[in-house]
């Protein structure tokens, strides 16, 4: 069936876990709606009044639904809602959802490519036949081709069929992913297409056969530019990165935004907006490789950077806690990377101290504010009540305090920590030139950090950063601040460990501009750890990402090169000790068999301890039974004795 002036209905299905529409909705429905005479759109849970609001102004009919069946459903009810003699009269129905963002390119490409093609039913994107049944549900054995179910268009050849009636009115419930996949999206388009209808994608990916079986996703930048799609996919930001790792190097996600950013009009603060809301930090940090390596010993510029630098000078400040003396040569190393004439705050605990380090202050080129603070709360205190809201009129501010770390042996361990988030932070004045350009550079970006060490016994730590500290950093955004986040404690904690930070000031409104007091924090002795120290530590990696921000991880180039050492060294020597017969094709299947073989090990174990447990009992009683035994032979031989 071929189109010519079609009478097209439109059905979106819309579903967010907090119930919020973000401008990227808004503008993938403008893109579509010149197409569409009609459009419902059906909302499974909960919606906010103003997304409400929104969505109601595009739709005719506007279905707000319990949450249940995921997409398959919604689609159905809308349907349902019209009946199938009303469906018949548009020429065609189409199906999609919020999943995915555009348009990169006009809508109007694409419909007018697809109204010339006699079809009975297409799509946008096809996922490519996959050998065996992961989700278990396919008559097939297998995944066959099949249009992706984030856009389906139904011609009314196929509508008025008695075999596409009887598919939707005999559709069965849907009550995980895993069914929606498996029941629907991936066996619906063979089903038909055996039946002899013809399909077809407008994104034709038969070269991409055996490179990828989602070319939407491991192939975004290559169909986006090469075959002008005019669709992403949302999950490409926070893909599950063991998949990502296991199908590819993981390049996809930030080529295909580097794409989108410099060489089309669609406006990337849209997925900005949108991720900072709902996705987890540390997703992001993944797919989006939120790192960056900096010169230490030449500024770089660009266009952007060199004009806003000749309009307006940003204001910069360092606030650095000072507390060992003796690391105090060390320090003023380090404040001297810090830009000519701009200002520097120093907290001390203590009159001796401030004496001290003014007197060694006095030929720095600064404007030098050496504030004396109570010996309460440490460096967080010294960062919130000691230079707290008066860092709010800067633009930028690097947080520092010097560190000596004594519960390790030997020192140069903690030592090791320290040149690690100095050498990140202030490695001299062309990095800090450079973290300056970075952050000018890249609007959205709000606070920029070290890594977590993971050299010697920090090893751990590198991976279980929550520690004892997630419900505590939990309650702490939720009830203090008042601020919600998407947070996991299966997922890294992604936070400045260590306290030391580039920031702009606007991230962190609400934790440096509230009126903090020395008495908010413990009095020594402190735990190791546990405390709210603790939980304000990686609290400050979160509350931009509430403000609408995201957190970036730094490097200078000199510094890169050892953490690229240390953590090739790390994986080597993982893997080593994992051996045959656990070491698999890649990471994701080891750690797979990794962890059945420890299950399989502790089942052994328990076996072996109650086998263990029962045979010393039986042991016990028997020797227990051979002593009575015993006990009474004696006693009758005695009598015998004795007669």
């Amino acid at each position: 069936m071929i189109l010519e002036n079609p009478k097209r209905l439109g059905i979106f299905f819309f579903y967010d876990a907090q119930g919020h529409a973000d401008r990227y909705v808004s503008t993938l429905l403008d893109g579509f709606k010149p197409f569409f005479n009609e459009l419902a759109i059906v909302v499974n849970g909960k919606i906010d009044e103003q997304s409400e609001s929104m969505l109601k102004s595009y739709a005719n009919k506007f279905i707000l639904r319990e949450n249940k069946g995921f997409d398959v459903w919604a689609y159905k009810t809308a349907m349902d809602s019209y009946g199938w003699e009303n469906l018949e009269k548009f020429d065609e129905v189409v199906l999609f959802n919020a999943t995915i963002m555009g348009p990169v390119y006009p809508f109007s490409e694409m419909f007018n490519a697809m109204n010339a093609k006699d079809l009975d039913f297409w799509g946008i994107t096809k996922f490519h036949k996959v050998n065996g049944d992961p989700f278990g549900y396919s008559p097939y054995g297998y995944l066959p081709e099949h249009i992706q179910s984030h856009f389906h268009a139904y011609r009314k050849s196929f509508i008025q069929s008695k075999d596409f009636q009887d598919y939707w009115n005999n559709l069965p419930p849907i009550n995980s992913y895993f069914e929606s996949v498996g029941l629907h999206e991936s066996v619906f388009t063979k089903r038909f297409a055996d039946k002899g209808y013809k399909w077809s994608v407008y994104v034709d990916t038969s070269d991409l056969e055996g490179y990828s079986y989602g070319p939407i996703t491991y192939a975004a930048r290559q169909i986006v530019e090469y075959n002008r799609c005019p669709i992403f996919k949302r999950r490409s930001f926070f893909h599950d990165y063991s998949d990502v790792s296991t199908q590819s190097v993981g390049n996809q996600a930030l080529d295909l935004y580097e794409y989108l950013r410099d060489h089309t009009d669609y406006d990337t603060d849209l997925i900005w907006e949108n991720a900072l809301r709902s996705m987890n930090m540390a997703d992001l940090m993944k797919n989006l490789h939120l790192r960056y390596i900096l010169p230490q010993n030449q500024i770089v510029e660009n266009s952007s950077t060199a004009t806003s630098i000749a309009t307006a000078k940003p204001k910069v400040v360092l606030c650095m806690h000072l507390y060992y003396m003796d690391l105090l040569d060390k320090s003023l190393h380090y404040i001297q990377s810090m830009p000519q004439g701009c200002d520097v705050i120093l907290t001390v605990g203590s009159k001796e101290n401030q004496q001290i380090v003014k007197q060694r202050v006095k030929q720095l080129p600064y404007n030098v504010d050496v504030r004396l603070i109570e010996n309460r709360g440490r460096d967080v205190s010294a960062f919130l009540v000691g230079g707290g809201a008066d860092l709010m009129k800067y633009d930028y501010v690097c947080f520092a305090h010097d560190k000596k770390v004594t519960q390790l042996s030997p020192r140069s361990i903690g030592d090791g920590f320290a040149y690690k988030c100095f050498e990140n932070i202030l490695a001299s004045k062309e990095y800090v030139q450079n973290v300056i350009n970075l952050f000018e550079t890249h609007p959205r970006l709000g606070m920029a950090m070290p890594t977590p060490p993971n050299h010697a016994d920090y090893f751990p730590g590198f991976t279980y950063t929550w520690g004892p500290n997630f419900e505590g950093t939990k309650k702490f955004l939720e009830k203090t601040l008042g601020i919600s986040v998407p947070l996991d404690e299966n997922k890294d904690a992604i936070a400045p460990l260590g306290t030391m930070f580039w920031f702009r000031t606007k991230a962190l409104h609400g934790l440096l501009d509230r009126k903090w007091t020395y008495e908010d924090f413990p009095a020594e002795p402190l735990k190791i750890d546990g405390t709210l120290l603790h939980f304000i530590e990686r609290a400050y990696g979160y509350v931009p990402q509430a403000n609408g921000y995201y957190d970036a991880y730094i490097f200078s180039d000199h510094f890169a090169r050892i953490e690229m050492t240390n953590l090739e060294f790390d994986v080597r020597e993982l893997s080593k000790s994992v051996s045959t017969p656990w070491i698999k094709h890649n990471l994701e299947e080891t750690c797979r068999e990794v962890m059945r073989g420890k299950r399989f090990r502790y089942t052994v174990l328990r076996v072996l301890k109650s086998i263990a447990k029962r045979v010393f009992y039986k042991a016990l009683y028997i020797a227990q039974r051979i002593v009575h035994i015993g006990r009474k032979g004696n006693v009758g031989s005695e009598g015998k004795e004795d007669e």
